[in-house]
């Protein structure tokens, strides 16, 4: 069984909590150690491994800390190379090349996001379950089957994006890049229309604007498109 929490998710910060009953993990260290501490009751040395997508602060900002306590860091070589990282804790993982970490097979693959060498993640469990992890990208073309446990941003819709256009809240040059680099509702939908859900359980939609996101539009539309269990943290 796979128990998700999050500590943290949007602009100000995103980190996750995975846990298969067997081997814990870390996805994305977006908030301070400090935070991450408090926020799984101070048991860090749990932590198997640390997932990190791109080299944004709030993906990354707790990287620092994690290494200092000794945790194992995976990244792509992009992502550590635009941190200026070098550390023997830092494991440099490829797109479509998957690796172990305890009970869990990870398979990174590539994301469409403004920075060097972002990704997204599959995570399956010698334990059962298959999550998927994908943030900070418009678009993901590759189709996934037998997914248990799906966390993916849902970053805007457009409706309130091109309200807070018209009423001058957002310059029309941000509209362009918010649409180029972070997941839509409507391109949601079609993700989600486009891919095998027969066995999801849960569908977690992570990092939804603070102004360009209208949560009871994108809850509603998600649940009636899927029928599953929305979780919007």
């Amino acid at each position: 069984m796979i128990k998700i929490q999050t500590l943290a998710t949007g602009s100000k910060g995103n980190c996750y909590h995975i846990d298969d009953d067997s081997t814990q993990l870390l996805i994305e260290a977006g908030i301070s150690f400090k935070q991450i501490q408090q926020g799984i009751n101070f048991q860090t040395s749990k932590i198997e491994g640390v997932l990190i997508s791109h080299e944004h602060l709030d993906h990354s900002k707790g990287v620092q800390g994690c290494l200092q306590r000794g945790m194992t860091i995976y990244m792509s070589a992009g992502t550590k190379s635009a941190m200026g990282l070098e550390n023997a804790q830092i494991r440099t993982v490829k797109s479509k090349q998957q690796f172990h970490i305890g009970t869990w097979t990870i398979l990174p693959f590539d994301v469409q996001h403004d920075v060097h060498e972002p990704l997204g993640f599959i995570l399956q469990s010698d334990n059962g379950g298959k999550l998927l992890f994908a943030t900070d990208t418009y678009y993901v073309k590759y189709r996934f089957k037998g997914l248990s446990h799906i966390m993916i941003e849902c970053n805007y819709d457009q409706q309130t994006l091109d309200e807070n256009v018209e009423s001058g809240r957002v310059h029309p040059a941000m509209r362009k890049r918010v649409m180029q680099s972070h997941f839509g509702l409507e391109n949601l939908l079609g993700f989600f229309a486009a891919n095998d859900l027969s066995k999801v359980e849960e569908i977690h939609l992570l990092h939804l604007s603070d102004n360009n996101s209208n949560e009871a539009r994108i809850q509603q539309a998600v649940a009636r498109a899927t029928g599953k269990m929305i979780y919007i943290p």
